[in-house]
């Protein structure tokens, strides 16, 4: 409120407030933020008060944005439902017996019931992606890099993206537009931005080709969500898009490669919470190694355990070269393939998501929540621009269409989804 009255009396004076004056928004609850906790949903961080606030945050309200809240996620990312918050399940806006996906879920169903204009998430294999396509809003992952991971509790720091979450694809390009690049001395994988704004439109379809991923239309979707998928196809083809089928022979094996990377990285990363550093210390601890084990072990969910421990057998020895380092050839000879295929197509097109949202807990095993993100990890491995735009409902339940361009072709992205916004 204090921030709203300053930016009341900025107005009345005729001087600049910012292009997002007043503007209210939510950060998912890993951003660092002034004013309140950051938890990243995790008994591990339960009290901590950031000492500084994220780059995003920071240029957001540096243009008059109010950050009023903290959204709920999976802790520490770990997940596709948000059931893996250490603070409570969020619940489907639409059928609250449902997930609104995760990890950015607490922020998805936040736009989706008008809460906010836009809020913050993070994309590690499709984090903003599935949540937006369960709750039918938009979701933009841009090209990794573009956007600060500066003051973001880090999960997988190859992957890591942050991105907006609106209504519709003009917010979600005016928020890109002031989070996005420069370059940022916090973050060295940071890098420069397309000329001009993000906020500039091109309706036309001329010469443009759209490759349609073979390997997406397989017995995993959902023959409801596929109907949903081919009817955006053909509403492209009429508009006067070329679609072209394309095929990414390595796709399918993307699903193993993310999750042998990604659960590398994330043990790196949370090691740093070891019961010292933050908040959250097992008090009956009688000496340093136990205090170790035992604050990790109260700290820590079943999730989180269960991909330390994933990602820790990966990189230890004997192991690293039949894993990972194997991982990480596959993960490059796919990026190879993106390459190809984006000297002979414009954008890649096809669901988010094999299934509309889930019911809360119709997953037992972690597998199957897992494959989930079949759809979603492709992107994330090669760095590439992503969107999630509606494309209508299946019994009530929204289905997200998936948008991908090549590396530093976010305005292309989101020109692209604007037209099918416009004539859906």
């Amino acid at each position: 409120m204090k921030r709203a009255k300053d930016i009341d009396a900025l107005v009345a004076s005729g001087k600049s407030a910012g292009k997002l004056a007043g503007v209210p928004f939510l950060a998912k609850d890993n951003y660092l933020t002034f004013d309140s906790e950051t938890t990243a949903a995790s008994n591990m961080l339960k009290g901590f008060k950031a000492p500084y606030q994220s780059t995003v945050i920071e240029r957001l309200e540096a243009e008059g944005a109010i950050c009023v809240g903290k959204a709920n996620m999976d802790a520490f990312a770990h997940g596709g439902s948000t059931e893996n918050s250490d603070f409570g399940v969020t619940k489907n806006p639409y059928d609250i017996t449902r997930v609104p996906g995760g990890s950015s879920g607490g922020s998805a169903a936040a736009v989706a019931l008008n809460m906010v204009p836009f809020a913050l998430g993070s994309d590690t294999g499709g984090s903003i992606r599935q949540p937006a396509s369960y709750c039918g809003i938009v979701g933009l992952k841009p090209t990794y890099g573009l956007v600060s991971r500066s003051g973001v509790v880090a999960m997988a720091s190859s992957t890591d993206c942050m991105g907006p979450m609106t209504t519709n694809v003009a917010d979600a390009a005016l928020v890109l537009d002031i989070m996005a690049g420069g370059g940022d001395p916090l973050d060295s994988t940071t890098i420069d931005r397309e000329a001009g704004s993000y906020t500039e439109e091109n309706k036309s379809l001329n010469s443009i080709k759209i490759g349609v991923v073979k390997e997406w239309f397989d017995e995993g979707l959902d023959s409801a969500v596929r109907s949903r998928i081919e009817a955006a196809i053909e509403v492209y083809k009429n508009a006067g898009a070329e679609i072209v089928p394309v095929s990414l022979p390595t796709l399918p094996t993307a699903l193993a490669i993310y999750y042998i990377v990604v659960p590398a990285e994330l043990s790196s990363n949370l090691s740093r919470h070891d019961g010292q550093r933050y908040p959250s210390s097992a008090d009956s601890a009688e000496d340093l190694h136990e205090s170790y084990t035992k604050s990790r072990s109260q700290g820590f969910g079943a999730e989180a355990k269960r991909r330390i421990i994933i990602g820790t057998h990966v990189l230890s020895s004997g192991y690293y070269d039949a894993y990972y380092k194997k991982a990480q050839t596959v993960r490059t000879k796919l990026i190879n393939e993106f390459d190809d295929a984006f000297t002979r197509i414009d954008a890649l097109i096809g669901p988010v998501a094999p299934t509309t949202a889930f019911k809360i807990g119709g997953f037992s095993n972690p597998l199957e929540m897992y494959l989930q993100d079949m759809y979603s990890v492709g992107a994330s491995l090669a760095g590439l621009p992503a969107i999630s735009i509606p494309c209508g409902e299946v019994d009530g339940m929204p289905v997200g269409l998936q948008i991908i361009t090549d590396q530093k072709q976010d305005k292309k992205l989101l020109q692209l989804a604007s037209v099918y916004e416009d004539i859906k």
